[in-house]
């Protein structure tokens, strides 16, 4: 069987990002949306998810390039002279391994996170974070730990076939080799330990080296491709530009993604392929695809 979970993420960001979201949910191929609990917009976002219940929402963990839910003095060892986290992922991850300090801080920010996503009162569909940073290990393990305290089910698991992939693009082969390479043990650990702690994932996932590039007709080279088991593709989608945006993500394709979303060909390619849309919350086993 195909199953397709399609995703929304950085909700909560800005309300141009909102508004595609649900409305690539009501008119399109969308079944869920990852929170930025911390965003400007999130109350907007919160809002218009509870007037719409078919959508899926999950936490879109922040922990570098976006500011903390915590006051800045709380968390001084993970956040700049403007309190704001690292641009630096790099230099952010060893931070994470190897000073004490912000590892502490780094588990008070996450469990804030989660403790505001379930101030919402939406049912947690997923958890997945900002830049794949649960690849990290501290990361996850602060997941698996803190999310069995919030009822955490599911994880995105950021696994991209390259093949899959360049078939899709026809660009950058030898790049999307090399990436998968040098992320294949990490994934192997993320799916082991997640695995152990009986939380779900995806099989794969499209969306991550053409990120804030997913127009409509790479869609649906992508759709054509599609395998079996359990595929999410994500995307990054806005109505229009702001600078709250332009700030983050200003090269996306914001409205371009958006447009994907709601084509009419997109929904006839998964017509085609033989795929069921769904969230991760749908999910009733443990994938088993390797990465």
């Amino acid at each position: 069987m195909k199953q397709v979970i399609i995703t929304g993420d950085d909700f909560g960001l800005a309300v141009p990002v909102n508004e595609a979201i649900v409305e690539a949910h009501r008119r399109g191929i969308l079944t869920s949306a990852s929170l930025m609990v911390g965003g400007a917009a999130a109350p907007d976002a919160v809002e218009r998810a509870r007037r719409l219940p078919s959508l899926r929402v999950g936490l879109h963990l922040v922990l570098v390039e976006g500011r903390p839910v915590l006051p800045p003095g709380q968390v001084p060892s993970l956040v700049d002279g403007k309190g704001e986290f690292s641009t630096h992922l790099v230099r952010a991850g060893f931070n994470f391994f190897f000073r004490p300090q912000a590892r502490r801080q780094l588990e008070a920010e996450t469990r804030a996170q989660f403790e505001a996503f379930r101030q919402t009162g939406l049912p947690l569909d997923h958890v997945n974070t900002h830049n794949h940073m649960h690849l990290h290990p501290q990361v996850l393990r602060l997941i698996i730990k803190v999310g069995r305290e919030y009822g955490v089910r599911a994880v995105r698991l950021p696994f991209e076939p390259p093949m899959l992939a360049w078939r899709a693009t026809h660009k950058r082969l030898g790049q999307k080799l090399a990436f998968a390479l040098f992320l294949y043990p990490w994934l192997t650990l993320m799916r082991t330990k997640l695995r152990r702690a009986g939380i779900r994932t995806n099989d794969r996932v499209f969306g991550i080296a053409e990120s804030g590039r997913m127009t409509a007709d790479l869609v649906l080279e992508f759709l054509k491709l599609l395998p079996h088991g359990i595929t999410e593709i994500y995307f990054h989608p806005a109505t229009r530009s702001c600078p709250e945006i332009a700030r983050h993500m200003g090269d996306y394709k914001h409205a371009d993604e958006y447009h994907a979303l709601i084509a009419p060909e997109s929904r006839g390619a998964l017509a085609r392929a033989g795929a069921v849309l769904i969230a991760f919350s749908d999910l009733e086993h443990v994938g088993q695809t390797r990465p």
